[in-house]
């Protein structure tokens, strides 16, 4: 009686293809999304540059950064001013919360909430004293910049008459929505704030020419969504501060203590080592596959096949 043919395991070489020429094939791998490891690679080497620059380029990119931030204000109050008093108001008049951030980000200014990803992902690749030092000089001098960049800013607007009075008027009313709310209420909503601004710069590898919708997407979300952000909020607070509607106790203790608190635990907490521990769970997946039988077989014959 004869024997049945044995069957065999198809290689991934001849696994059929729908594609044949180079130019499909060129035009898949145009298409397919890239993978995380490839994102985490690329901010953590955008990362690792930005904690070699020297502190005064870090100090006057941030104080640019700060001065950009401004015009967040500006946009939002000038089309707040313009608008009826209805409900939807809000909807139109927010999307002038983008205009600082697309300044800032898009003229590659060291914005400090941006690196609560940025550089954390070499601190938790590398782990050592003088990588967390060099993340705590650059968060130190970003943070002071942007805030000195927001008060100059926000002096400015109080004290010289660029506007007129009725517009004046809406930007005190637009700098002290969501005001007064309670110190876990601020801390909450900060959360947010830099879950959304890590999430934005996680997104930006892949983003190509979508950039400017995703960073009018995100900041518009939390400009509507009334999410304190440290360095646009700080610019609100200090025109409040400036012109005398609120007091450098509330600005210390209501707003940026709880604000930075959460931007933090936002940005850091919930994406950096999130995606941090999902990209390395993945090496050591892939690392412990690559070294198990079957695959060792599967690399000993495809070198066998080369050789012969």
């Amino acid at each position: 009686m004869a024997t049945a043919p044995k069957l065999q395991k198809p290689d991934d070489e001849h696994v059929p293809s729908a594609v044949s020429s180079p130019a499909e094939k060129k035009q898949v791998e145009e298409r397919v999304a890239i993978s995380a490891g490839v994102v985490y690679e690329a901010i953590c080497r955008e990362g690792e540059d930005e904690l070699k620059r020297p502190t005064s380029a870090l100090a006057w990119s941030g104080l640019a950064a700060g001065l950009a931030m401004g015009f967040s204000l500006v946009a939002e109050g000038l089309l707040a001013a313009h608008l009826p008093q209805a409900d939807w108001s809000p909807l139109i008049s927010k999307l002038g919360y983008s205009v600082g951030f697309l300044m800032a980000i898009l003229g590659r200014q060291q914005l400090y909430t941006e690196n609560t990803l940025t550089v954390i992902l070499p601190l938790l690749l590398h782990k050592n004293a003088a990588t967390l030092a060099s993340v705590a000089k650059l968060w130190g001098a970003v943070l002071a910049s942007n805030l000195v960049g927001t008060y100059l800013f926000a002096l400015c607007l109080a004290k010289i008459a660029v506007f007129s009075p009725h517009v004046q008027q809406t930007l005190l009313s637009v700098s002290s929505e969501g005001s007064g709310a309670a110190f876990g209420v601020t801390l909450t909503r900060a959360i947010f704030a830099g879950w959304l601004i890590a999430l934005m710069v996680w997104l930006m590898p892949g983003a190509e020419s979508s950039r400017v919708g995703i960073i009018i997407l995100v900041t518009y979300l939390i400009g509507l969504g009334g999410f304190n952000h440290i360095i646009a909020g700080s610019n609100k607070n200090f025109f409040l501060v400036v012109s005398g509607a609120e007091s450098w106790s509330y600005f210390l203790l209501r707003f940026f203590t709880p604000t930075l608190l959460g931007n933090i635990i936002g940005g850091v907490s919930l994406v950096a080592f999130l995606n941090h521990a999902q990209v390395v769970a993945g090496k050591e997946e892939g690392s412990k596959a690559s070294q198990s039988p079957l695959a060792k077989r599967g690399a000993a014959k495809d070198a066998k096949r080369r050789a012969g």
